[in-house]
């Protein structure tokens, strides 16, 4: 789901491990509101996030490790 409203008002965002140092593709998360789990490209923080539930980002997750 794309979201870019106030339900992510207090993310604390962070970027994946998985995101490389060289400037190049970078995912942030925040993992910090109840219920949510904000998704976004650090290159354009403003734009928009994707929002998962927290079992549907854990399935994700445990579908590309």
């Amino acid at each position: 789901m794309e979201h870019n409203d106030a339900g992510l008002t207090g993310a604390r965002w962070r970027k994946s491990s998985r995101s490389s140092g060289n400037g190049g593709a970078c995912v942030e998360v925040a993992d910090n509101l109840p219920g949510l789990v904000g998704v976004r490209d650090s290159k354009d923080p403003t734009g928009p996030a994707l929002v998962f539930t927290p079992t549907a980002w854990r399935a994700f997750l445990a579908e590309i490790n």
